[in-house]
């Protein structure tokens, strides 16, 4: 009978590691560095002042250096998800991971008039 009253402790042990892996999985932390590495896809567009993009419709590009790190990687997020609906954002959005768009947004959060790498950013 001992045995059989190890099982319930098993498996609220299994429960709690299951938690706190799904816990640190929501907790991705950016790296502004490893950002740079990163945003060559977001450049094109996001660094030219007044840009508009014309497919499939005419949308106004934001610059978006500055911007609240957990922000961006939140419409990463959407995009990727299909809950935002430009079908470039989210084609790129859909090859990245969770830790690539905590990286982007840490990136563009560190972004300001005078930075050095590209102020446009």
């Amino acid at each position: 009978m001992k045995k059989l009253s190890i099982l319930p402790q098993l498996a609220v042990t299994a429960a709690l590691v299951f938690a706190g892996s799904v816990a640190q999985a929501d907790e991705v932390k950016g790296n502004a560095a490893a950002g740079n590495g990163k945003v060559w896809l977001c450049i094109g567009c996001h660094s030219i002042p007044d840009y508009r993009a014309d497919y499939p419709l005419v949308y106004k590009v934001p610059m978006i250096g500055g911007q609240n790190a957990a922000y961006i990687a939140s419409a990463l997020a959407a995009y990727k998800k299909g809950e935002r609906k430009h079908p470039t954002m989210r084609s790129i959005a859909a090859s990245l991971s969770d830790q690539d768009m905590a990286d982007i947004g840490e990136y563009y959060a560190a972004q300001t008039a005078s930075s050095p790498n590209n102020p446009l950013k």
